[in-house]
């Protein structure tokens, strides 16, 4: 069988043609193509088009690609169906699916940035999937601690610190509102997060600024509050602008208007399509903007 999908994979991209090769057909082929050349490319090639809109092989509703593709196929095999939620957190950015989600995407973006081939890619990454695979059908409940006990103290050590920490003071810290700014001007300013260098400016661990974000940050992780302030931009964007949907994903810092239709649907539960029309209809002073 051939498969064809919109070039530059990072997850769901390479994650199901590793799925498709190991456990429905060994031989497909897998072509990338501009995202405006799939659907006509896969008539000519008599491949099956995934991972865009309206076709057989894509999202649904929380669902990812690769999700569909074990159901389709009917494939049971445990270590699969702990990936599938990994592979899910990565690609739709919710990262509160699976601890690993936030690692696998990490990674993925990575190669991508590293990689401009996207058959070089696509086989780099099935090594890498091959690896999350023997991890959840032979590793998944072993942790690094485990066979460390001298790591495994300190860490005891470190969490009892910072338990009697918390106890002792739970005045807001005072990086809380700058770290808050930080946020609102770099999302006014369209630019790309970056958690490690946001760590250095606040000088904080990395680690306890991802630990500590959701307890003052409306019990959302750091992801998921960039993302709501970002669909809220995107939201006031519709209702007093006359800019596109996909200058609004671009201005909004979204990778393309795909990824920001199905993130804005995930948040307002409308497509970002239908909810312009219904801002227009509410607000007919929008048209002459």
């Amino acid at each position: 069988m051939k498969w064809i999908t919109r070039e530059r994979p990072k997850i769901d991209r390479i994650a199901c043609p590793w799925l498709i090769k190991t456990f429905v057909d060994k031989d497909a082929e897998f072509i990338y193509v501009p995202f405006s050349e799939v659907l006509d490319k896969a008539k000519e090639l008599h491949a099956i088009p995934f991972d865009i809109l309206n076709v057989e092989f894509t999202h649904y509703k929380e669902q990812s690609t690769f999700d569909y593709l074990v159901k389709k196929y009917k494939i049971e095999d445990s270590a699969i169906l702990i990936m599938a939620d990994i592979v899910r957190g990565a690609d739709t950015d919710r990262h509160d699916i699976a601890k690993e989600s936030a690692g696998l995407f990490a990674i993925s973006t990575g190669l991508s940035y590293n990689i401009t081939d996207d058959y070089k890619l696509l086989e780099t990454g099935m090594v890498i999937y091959d690896a999350l695979y023997s991890w959840a059908t032979h590793l998944y409940k072993q942790s690094h601690l485990q066979n460390s006990p001298f790591e495994k103290l300190l860490h005891e050590v470190y969490h009892n610190f910072l338990k009697e920490k918390k106890t002792t003071n739970k005045k807001t810290p005072s990086w809380v509102k700058e770290l808050k700014a930080i946020i609102q001007d770099q999302i006014d300013a369209q630019f790309t997060f970056d958690l490690k260098k946001i760590s250095n400016d606040l000088e904080l661990n990395p680690s306890y600024l991802s630990r500590e974000f959701s307890k003052y940050f409306e019990d959302l992780n750091f992801g998921d509050y960039v993302r709501k302030l970002r669909i809220e931009k995107a939201i006031a964007l519709i209702q007093n602008s006359t800019y596109t949907l996909t200058e609004i994903a671009y201005m909004t810092g979204f990778s393309d208007q795909s990824h920001f239709t199905r993130i804005f649907k995930l948040s307002t539960g409308k497509n970002p399509s239908s909810y312009m029309r219904n801002s227009i209809k509410s607000n007919p002073d929008t048209k002459g903007k």
